[in-house]
């Protein structure tokens, strides 16, 4: 039997009307956000949900006969569980391949993204990362997924102080079946054509940039993007690669959280 909706959890807060809505990467699951729920919860309620094919979402097979997921397809499941909620809008907090999943979320659907918060942000395939991607489009059908994601893991994240955040993502991409990995895999040959779009077409929406300034492969077309855009502000965590939010989660929290009720406030 095929499940209807993303496998999610909330968390309520006992006065407040805001909500943040977790989006974690491909490979990871809402697992990899609990070093946020707690100062979270102190402020807003928050929605945490598991991509198709991640962690508990993992028999969401109602599409398991298409040949290829779109980016659309899967921020249209998110927009399902808001539905279901009956969350009219909120504040979105991405990380990694989940950021683009956040602004795609914008685009289709402007006047529920309030604010957005992207962590660790894919903006831009850079050459290093677009040589990684055929690499693995080339032999996805030949290697073991895992050996393929755990050395991309290895080079996104190569640091020693990376070593927790790049052994949780290997853990919890284990979950994935190949064929789910397969088909996330896939969606990178969209990144680029879609960022683009997302590079010239700038919507009013308050974004804050949370990167670290040791994620070398990232960090630079997120500075690109922020010198064209008025709406987004960038802040650089010292010391910190690429999952910023696990690496750093005391210096994240701080500046998501005040980031998010500043826009509240606002608005």
């Amino acid at each position: 039997m095929s499940q209807e909706l993303l496998f999610h959890k909330t968390y309520l807060h006992p006065t407040s009307d805001e909500w943040v809505v977790f989006v974690h990467g491909a490979g990871g699951s809402s697992s990899l956000w609990f070093k946020q729920i707690k100062a979270y919860r102190q402020h807003f309620n928050l929605l945490l949900v598991d991509l198709r094919g991640h962690g508990q979402s993992r028999t969401f097979i109602r599409e398991l006969i298409s040949s290829r997921y779109t980016f659309k397809s899967v921020t249209s499941d998110i927009l399902k569980v808001l539905d279901h909620l009956k969350i009219h809008s909120a504040h979105f907090v991405g990380m990694s391949l989940g950021t683009i999943i956040v602004r795609n979320l914008a685009e289709l659907s402007t006047d529920r993204v309030k604010s957005m918060v992207l962590g660790g942000a894919v903006t831009r395939l850079n050459m290093r990362s677009q040589i990684l991607a055929k690499i693995g489009n080339l032999f996805k059908h030949i290697v073991p997924y895992m050996w393929l994601y755990s050395l991309f893991a290895y080079i996104v994240m190569p640091q020693k102080a990376q070593k927790e955040s790049r052994h949780l993502f290997i853990r919890e991409a284990k979950k994935l079946c190949q064929k789910e990995f397969k088909r996330w895999f896939i969606l990178t040959t969209d990144v680029n054509p879609l960022m683009r779009y997302f590079k010239e077409k700038e919507l009013p929406i308050p974004t804050l940039y949370l990167m670290g300034e040791l994620d070398y492969m990232f960090l630079t077309p997120v500075k690109e993007m922020v010198a064209i855009h008025q709406s987004s502000s960038l802040f650089e965590i010292p010391n910190c690669g690429h999952v910023c939010n696990i690496e750093c989660p005391e210096v994240f929290n701080q500046h998501s959280i005040e980031f998010i009720q500043s826009q509240t406030l606002l608005q």
